[in-house]
């Protein structure tokens, strides 16, 4: 008897995958087409590359080639995409995220959505000190008061400062803004279409939680709102970039005089 030889597998199948999916991620959220010179830029890829891995990808309906020659995202990615967002239970998303920033920081995370005018506080985990913050899932508070509330109203559309400011750096921070003895830090939470879900809080008692401690903690809070607006299906590169510039202003902050 002969042993039959054991064949590597063949790595060509998964490299012609990745480079399926290199084509498919880049498409951004303000692409509504992109030509086969701006697919090959963006990728890396040679264009005859591309036009071979393009056909298996009309066919599958992943994309679609318009009469201008231009490609888009085709309809079996909005399908996908439903399924998706059928299949995501917001706790199995957010609840993992924010205990991460509590066993980071030692201080409470909650995720607050609006209810009108007044937001809710839809999940929680507590700080690991004796003396925390205390709020309650299900607990309403005002909306134009914390920096939960400004985030949310900020989002919501309110003008103004700070909610023009708020816009622009997608956090903020407070001290005593809505209780003397708490301060906190907030950033938002997108789903599919930039549509606003909630804002993601970090806060504690003021006497522990100071404006030192809130910039150092300003952009790990960011970067976890990132985080959960990409678990939920929706393009997070602002809130990357802004979590960047936090930690700049945060390092020059600290080594000011």
């Amino acid at each position: 008897m002969t042993k039959a030889r054991s064949k590597p597998a063949s790595t060509e199948g998964v490299a012609a995958l990745d480079r399926a999916i290199a084509i498919l991620n880049a498409f951004a959220a303000a692409d509504r087409s992109l030509s086969l010179a701006e697919i090959a830029a963006r990728t890396g890829l040679y264009k005859s590359t591309i036009l071979r891995l393009a056909s298996s990808l009309l066919r599958g309906q992943l994309l679609e080639r318009l009469d201008d020659g231009r490609y888009r995202v085709g309809p079996a990615t909005f399908r996908l995409g439903t399924l998706y967002q059928r299949s995501v239970v917001a706790s199995d998303v957010l609840l993992p995220i924010m205990r991460d920033l509590a066993d980071r920081s030692w201080e409470s995370v909650a995720f607050y959505v609006r209810s009108g005018d007044v937001r809710t506080c839809l999940y929680r985990v507590e700080s690991k000190h004796p003396i925390r913050y205390t709020i309650r899932e299900g607990d309403v508070l005002p909306l134009l008061a914390g920096s939960g509330g400004r985030v949310l109203a900020a989002f919501s559309g309110q003008q103004g400062e700070p909610y023009d400011t708020i816009r622009e750096t997608y956090h903020y921070l407070t001290v005593g803004d809505r209780d003397p003895e708490t301060a906190g830090v907030s950033a938002p939470v997108f789903g599919p279409g930039r549509v606003l879900l909630g804002a993601l809080t970090l806060a504690g008692p003021s006497t522990r939680v100071d404006m030192a401690f809130l910039q150092r903690m300003k952009r790990p809070l960011i970067e976890a709102a990132a985080r959960a607006t990409r678990a939920f299906g929706e393009d997070a590169s602002m809130l990357d970039q802004a979590a960047r510039e936090a930690g700049a202003e945060g390092v020059e902050s600290l080594n000011s005089p």
